[in-house]
C-alpha cells in the first residue's frame, strides 16, 4: 500500500482538533491561531550555562550540572547578551496524538531582530507531551530583553500517513524529555528514565 501524503494542518483544522481534545495546548487561546500554525508564548524559566566552570563539552562524557535554572518574576525581564546561548521554555503545555507531529519555528519578526529561538531541535514527535524547550541565541551586538508571556514562536502540525507504532514516551524508547515542565538541559548520553511498573 502506498503511503498517503502528509498535510500541514490549516487554522480551521487546528482549532477543531484542539476543541475535540486530539491536540492539547494549555493554556489555549484561539486568538493565537495563525493560517497554518499557533503562536506560542515565552515561559518564566530559563537555563544558563556555567561558562566559568566548564572548560569543554565532551559528547562521550557530557558534564552534569552544565546549566542552572533562572526563574523570572512577573514584570521582570531575562536579558540574553550578544552571542549568548540560553534555554527557555514555552508557556504552553502541548500534547500530540500518535498520528500528528509538530514543528516549532521562531517568529519572523524576532528573527529580524537577531533572536534565534531554536538551534536544531524543532521537531515534536507524535505522542509528545510537555512544554517545549527553546534554544535561544542572540546574534546581534546588543542585549535583548525577553519577558515571560511575549509571543516567542509558532507551532505547525502535520499528519502522519498512519499512527506511530511507538509514539514518543513509549517505554522502550527512553524518551528523556516526556512530561517536562521547565526549560530542560540536555540529557545527551544519560541513561533512559526509569518508569514505574
Amino acid at each position: 500500500m502506498t503511503p498517503t501524503a502528509t498535510s500541514v494542518l490549516s487554522d480551521g483544522t487546528i482549532t477543531r482538533l484542539v476543541e475535540e481534545g486530539r491536540i492539547k495546548i494549555d493554556p489555549w487561546d484561539p486568538a493565537l491561531v495563525q493560517p497554518a500554525s499557533v503562536d506560542l508564548r515565552l515561559g518564566d524559566t530559563f537555563r544558563v550555562f556555567h561558562n566559568h566552570r566548564v572548560t569543554s563539552i565532551d559528547l562521550r562524557r557530557p558534564p552534569e550540572n552544565l546549566t542552572e535554572e533562572v526563574r523570572i518574576a512577573e514584570g521582570d525581564s531575562f536579558v540574553i547578551h550578544p552571542g549568548e546561548f540560553a534555554l527557555g521554555r514555552t508557556l504552553e503545555w502541548v500534547e500530540l496524538p500518535p498520528d500528528i507531529v509538530a514543528r516549532i519555528e521562531g517568529k519572523s519578526s524576532l528573527g529580524r531582530l537577531g533572536l534565534i529561538v531554536h538551534a536544531t531541535a524543532g521537531f515534536c514527535d507524535p505522542g509528545w507531551n510537555g512544554t517545549l524547550t527553546l534554544e535561544l541565541n542572540n546574534l546581534t551586538r546588543v542585549p535583548i530583553k525577553l519577558y515571560p508571556g511575549v509571543l516567542i514562536a509558532q507551532l505547525s502540525f502535520m499528519t502522519l500517513d498512519k499512527p506511530a507504532v511507538r509514539p514518543y514516551g513509549s517505554a522502550d524508547l527512553g524518551s528523556h524529555y516526556q512530561g517536562q515542565r521547565e526549560a530542560t538541559e540536555s540529557r545527551y548520553g544519560s541513561p533512559p528514565p526509569t518508569r514505574a511498573a
